[in-house]
């Protein structure tokens, strides 16, 4: 592959500045993806990967890769770890990207060229493998994600799950070309696990929180998201994989709010 060049802006009296990009990742247990998605990173000025806690080969793969590698594993959720992953960046941009996402020729060039402009925040669209063919409907494409940003300017909430990048400084808001390939689930197996995991987060911080549902809300959100991923989004046309997500998606939805309604019982009560 290729060499991408080096982003470079005009500083003070028109003298060249070198403009450094940091990609960030947070993993754990990674190592069957990992190597794929370092190498779509090679154009980066540096890469930074904190592990939550691997057992595998994850943390061997990622310094051979040369990334500088951190390991905490106080994990109190993912907008947390990103916020922890960010503070150890030092480029003045951040990509932020995930170990099942690889960067595309016509993305790569599209970073390269919003490094040159000024701060802003840029949305990247992800294209999601499911079982053997790419969802273009189903509520999975297109899938606006904000992941490149100025370092100083910009981060993540502390959110368990479903973080946000803020943008506290109002910056400008763009997208760029290109799709960023999100390889999402391995099997079906893989599919229902993380579903749970992020259920489980979910529920948690909202329990945190002081909120509750009731278990009829549990099963109007589980249906109208089904409603919403193959039929408004046009998942029956993704063929059985669009039905397959759009099943277990809704499934996990009508867990998430079954989960708080639990939560919310778990304290036993005097008879």
């Amino acid at each position: 592959m290729s060499q991408a060049p080096r982003f470079t802006v005009l500083g003070e009296g028109d003298k060249p500045e070198a403009v450094r990009l940091s990609a960030v990742l947070i993993v754990k247990n990674e190592a069957d993806k990992l190597a794929d998605c370092l190498a779509s990173l090679d154009f980066a000025d540096e890469i930074v990967v904190l592990d939550s806690g691997s057992d595998d080969a994850t943390v061997a793969i990622a310094e051979r890769y040369g990334a500088r590698v951190t390991v905490n594993t106080d994990w109190q959720g993912f907008g947390v770890q990103r916020q922890r992953a960010q503070a150890l960046a030092r480029g003045d941009w951040v990509l932020m990207i995930d170990a099942d996402e690889r960067v595309t020729p016509e993305l790569r060039y599209s970073i390269a060229a919003a490094l040159t402009g000024p701060s802003a925040i840029y949305y990247l669209n992800r294209l999601s493998w499911c079982f053997g063919r790419y969802m273009r409907h189903t509520a999975m494409y297109p899938d606006w994600i904000p992941r490149l940003y100025p370092r100083t300017l910009a981060g993540f909430d502390d959110t368990r799950v479903h973080e946000r990048l803020c943008n506290r400084d109002n910056l400008p808001e763009h997208r760029l070309a290109g799709d960023l390939l999100h390889l999402v689930y391995d099997n079906v197996r893989h599919l229902v696990n993380k579903s749970a995991l992020y259920a489980e987060q979910w529920a948690i911080a909202r329990a945190e929180a002081g909120r509750t549902c009731s278990l009829w809300s549990a099963f109007g959100h589980g249906l109208s998201c089904f409603i919403r991923m193959y039929l408004l989004r046009r998942g029956f046309l993704d063929g059985g994989q669009g039905f397959l997500i759009a099943v277990v998606m809704s499934h996990s939805t009508f867990v998430k709010y079954a989960d708080l309604w639990v939560r919310s019982r778990s304290q036993p009560h005097s008879p």
